[in-house]
C-alpha cells in the first residue's frame, strides 16, 4: 500500500468514527426530548410509550383526590379532553380553570400518567404552547387575558 492510499484509508476512518458519534449522540438526544402536546394531539396521535408533556386548562370539575397523594384530573383546550392521574404534591397555584402543563406518558387504559405538574405564575401567565394551542382554535384573546370561555374565571 502506497502513502497516499494509506493517508486515504486513515482519513477514511477517521471520518467513519465522527460519523458514527455524531448518530449515537443524536440517537440519545432524540430520547431525552419531550415535546408538548394539547389534548386534542394527544388524543388523534398514536403516543404509546414516549414522553412528551401535556398542556391545557384543568376542567372544571375534574380534581378528584385519591388516598394519599394521588390526584385525577382532566386537561382540556376546550375541544377535547384528556384524564390525568398524577402521584405527588402540586404546586400552590394548581386549580381548576388554569393553564396546566403535565409531563409522563400515555397508559393503556388511556389516562395520562404525570410524573411532572406545571401551574401557571400569576393571573396572565400562560405557558407559550398552551397560549399557542388556544389561539389555533380561536379561545384565546390577544390581550393578555386569560382564555375566554365557560374552563375560565375572570377576575
Amino acid at each position: 500500500m502506497t502513502r497516499k492510499q494509506r493517508r486515504l484509508v486513515m482519513i477514511g476512518a477517521g471520518l467513519t468514527l465522527l460519523g458514527a458519534s455524531t448518530a449515537l449522540v443524536l440517537n440519545a438526544m432524540s430520547e431525552s426530548i419531550v415535546f408538548f402536546q394539547s389534548p386534542t394531539d394527544a388524543v388523534t396521535k398514536k403516543l404509546d410509550n414516549r414522553r412528551f408533556r401535556l398542556g391545557g386548562l384543568v376542567e372544571e370539575g375534574s380534581v378528584k383526590r385519591d388516598e394519599g397523594t394521588t390526584v385525577r384530573f382532566a386537561v382540556t383546550d376546550t375541544k377535547s379532553s384528556l384524564p390525568v392521574v398524577y402521584t405527588g404534591l402540586l404546586p400552590d397555584l394548581f386549580r381548576e380553570g388554569q393553564g396546566v402543563v403535565a409531563e409522563g406518558k400515555m397508559r393503556p387504559d388511556g389516562v395520562f400518567a404525570a410524573d411532572t405538574v406545571l401551574a401557571k405564575h400569576d393571573e396572565n401567565y400562560m405557558p407559550p404552547e398552551v397560549a399557542e394551542s388556544l389561539k389555533r382554535q380561536g379561545v384565546w384573546r390577544d390581550t393578555g387575558q386569560a382564555p375566554v370561555g365557560k374552563e375560565t374565571k375572570q377576575n
